[in-house]
């Protein structure tokens, strides 16, 4: 019988950047529209902060992930170079350094140095970018990738209580966008830990818990700062 694995783990990247910009496009977004029907304004100021913090929330998850993803891409790329040098000025030591490595992960001394010297005769420079350093091809930092996917489900979180807003009468705006943003959180939680492979039901309620928290602080702000009775 044939066995085949679906392995996930090259998905953390964009997966990662995707989820975020999804969850703090719903959270931020109905957040800030609750936060100001609270305050008892109108339904044009509610749309218009709600329109102003999409453009402005998708524009800073596409700085904010370019910006720090591209730190650990250059930490990543100061590192390689470094073993690069390594490698270049003292063969012997680092392949002792490699070989030490596979020691302590079970392997016996000779079988270690031995796997060394054939994984450095392949691939020198890879070997100890991977099992010296921790960086691996699908788990290297990608910042424009990062950046894109950020701020494309951002707005296509924060699109969605906004939509929402403007089909709903103002009387019933606030429950009605308080609830279906706890769905939509639950939708995407559930549907990003299935592309994970994790339990779509906790990933569902952990991030439904969080926005519900986000939401109700910022009726309660509004309520406080109110600008009619």
């Amino acid at each position: 019988m044939s066995h085949h694995e679906i392995h996930r783990s090259h998905r953390v990247g964009w997966l990662r950047a995707a989820v975020l910009g999804a969850n703090d496009g719903i959270v931020s977004t109905a957040s800030l529209i609750i936060g100001v029907a609270a305050a008892s304004t109108t339904s044009a100021n509610i749309f218009l902060a709600g329109s102003a913090g999409l453009v402005a929330g998708a524009m800073s998850m596409a700085a904010g992930e370019y910006v720090s993803v591209s730190s650990q891409s250059d930490t990543e790329n100061a590192d390689i170079a470094l073993e690069k040098i390594s490698l270049e000025n003292d063969i012997e030591f680092e392949k002792d350094e490699l070989a030490k490595i596979y020691q302590d992960r079970g392997l016996d001394p000779s079988l270690a140095l031995q796997v060394a010297e054939q994984l450095m005769a392949h691939d020198a420079l890879g070997a100890h970018a991977r099992d010296e350093i921790g960086i691996s091809e699908s788990g290297n930092a990608r910042p424009v990738q990062a950046a894109f996917s950020s701020s494309v489900t951002f707005t296509i979180g924060a699109a969605l209580p906004l939509i929402v807003a403007w089909l709903t009468p103002y009387n019933y705006l606030m429950p009605a966008v308080a609830i279906s943003s706890l769905l939509f959180l639950a939708l995407l939680g559930g549907v990003a830990a299935h592309a994970g492979g994790a339990s779509r039901m906790i990933g569902a309620l952990r991030v439904t818990f969080w926005g519900a928290l986000a939401m109700g602080l910022t009726a309660v702000v509004g309520h406080l700062f109110g600008v009619a009775a």
